[in-house]
């Protein structure tokens, strides 16, 4: 992978105060597509499928261990999406009191995740849980800082027998944390949590910056079977391309802001060499639109 620059910490479009609330939550349902879209020959999953095969496969069995919790959830994002496909794999499709293991599955419960922000969207967050076909998403109702989580906030949303070892998750969310930030977030996962996911979309290269400008035309493809209930979304989209701007531009400069794996070892105070006492620390990329869109990811497990 060769880097166009050092990394650059500008700013999205999107997170800005005066951005109207109206077309901030189309660019993140915009964004939720992008996570969630399969396309024919050159996804052969979608993002979000490709996260919970990656988590399932680097976890392996360790994966019922864990209650998943993502802290910078906005207003759901992937993380539902990902959910049902995680457990779908896993072999629940329905709540745990009807849930048959007669197939031989070594996992006694469907794995949980739990929706967190800094500022929750109880709405939103409501709305999704009811799409969990497994009962499997829950949402804390008051504010997580995941610079300053708490140890216990999990025991209200945690089923009987359910795991309450915490593994963060970080969905298209690391690259906005400053630095000193991003290390007191790092540092806290390493404090209170048993294991941590960032999860990219884009890296600082000039294949992620077309893959960025060919979500404009993809948007005017896929909008009308996505949004068609959605009169603004399409307004902002084909008439006034607000949406399909703030994406590609935020895009851009989510790209320059993206951190190597190596960048965050050395943030989490492994150096390069692969992690810091009782932690193992795992890296890779994946294909998620062929031939030049890739997914990175970085997951840290706490071994002892």
């Amino acid at each position: 992978m060769v880097l166009l620059t050092p990394r650059i910490h500008w700013y999205e479009i999107n997170d800005q105060s005066w951005f109207p609330s109206y077309l901030r939550a189309r660019v993140q349902a915009g964004l939720t597509l992008m996570w969630t879209v399969n396309l024919p020959i050159i996804q052969p999953s979608s993002p979000g499928e490709l996260v919970a095969a990656t988590l399932q496969r680097v976890l392996g069995k360790r994966i019922s261990d864990y209650t998943f919790v993502d802290f910078c959830a906005g207003a759901g994002g992937p993380t539902p999406y990902i959910e049902k496909d995680l457990n779908a794999r896993l072999g629940f499709t329905k709540p745990p009191s009807e849930t048959s293991y007669a197939n031989g599955n070594t996992v006694s419960l469907p794995v949980n995740f739990v929706l967190t922000d800094i500022a929750p969207h109880i709405e939103a967050w409501k709305e999704a849980q009811l799409g969990s076909p497994t009962e499997s998403l829950q949402y804390i109702d008051y504010p997580i800082d995941a610079a300053n989580a708490p140890r216990n906030f999990l025991s209200p949303v945690t089923r009987k027998g359910q795991s309450q070892k915490v593994f963060r998750l970080f969905f298209l969310a690391f690259h906005h944390f400053d630095d000193p930030l991003a290390t007191q977030i790092l540092e806290n996962s390493i404090e209170t949590s048993d294991g941590f996911a960032i999860f990219e979309l884009q890296h600082r290269t000039f294949s992620s910056l077309l893959t960025c400008t060919l979500m404009w035309p993809l948007l005017l493809l896929i909008s009308p079977f996505y949004f068609w209930r959605d009169p603004g979304f399409l307004f902002f989209t084909y008439i006034i391309p607000i949406i399909p701007f703030v994406l590609v531009v935020d895009g851009y400069t989510s790209s320059l802001r993206t951190r190597t794996a190596d960048e965050i070892r050395t943030m989490v105070g492994g150096g390069g060499k692969g992690g810091i006492k009782g932690w193992k620390f795992r890296s890779g990329s994946e294909v998620h639109t062929y031939p030049i869109g890739e997914m990175s990811w970085f997951i840290g497990t706490k071994e002892s």
